[in-house]
């Protein structure tokens, strides 16, 4: 039987996401509108670790901050891709930095509007994007455990 303390899709506040263990060391993702994701420790097929999420909303809110710029001067069906790597301190088990690199193909602009387009890119994702500028911060994370 599910714990009524649980959140789901019908009775979770809006934004609201939580993770919900499945078997050893996996657990699946939810948000409030249904969407699901997989996670699981290093080496689980079809998973992705917490790190690797990470990662994603790091590149996702570069992706998504720089869309519409990208598409007045691209074209609306430009191709990008973000890709993230990162440098992991072992011993103080975290990550020291994140590289993110945007791959887009800018050739049918001209040198000046290419060159305006990548400033517009740096500064729109220094300044939008909101997991970037978190981990940037370095907020605070709080836990509270409430037993049953």
């Amino acid at each position: 039987m599910t714990n009524p303390k649980f959140l789901t899709p019908e009775n979770a506040p809006t934004d609201a996401v939580w993770v919900e263990r499945i078997g050893e060391r996996k657990y699946v993702g939810y948000n409030d509108r249904g969407a699901q994701v997989a996670i699981a420790g290093a080496g689980v097929e079809g998973t992705f670790t917490p790190g690797e999420l990470l990662k994603l909303a790091a590149g996702a809110c570069t992706g998504l901050v720089t869309d519409r710029a990208l598409a007045r001067r691209a074209g609306a069906d430009y191709n990008a891709q973000v890709q993230v790597s990162s440098v992991k301190n072992d011993p103080e088990n975290r990550y020291e930095t994140f590289a993110e690199t945007l791959v887009v193909d800018l050739n049918a602009l001209e040198p000046e509007a290419r060159e305006r387009l990548l400033g517009l890119i740096q500064s729109t994702v220094e300044s939008q994007c909101t997991v970037g500028r978190t981990i940037e911060a370095g907020a605070k994370i709080t836990l509270e455990v409430v037993p049953d």
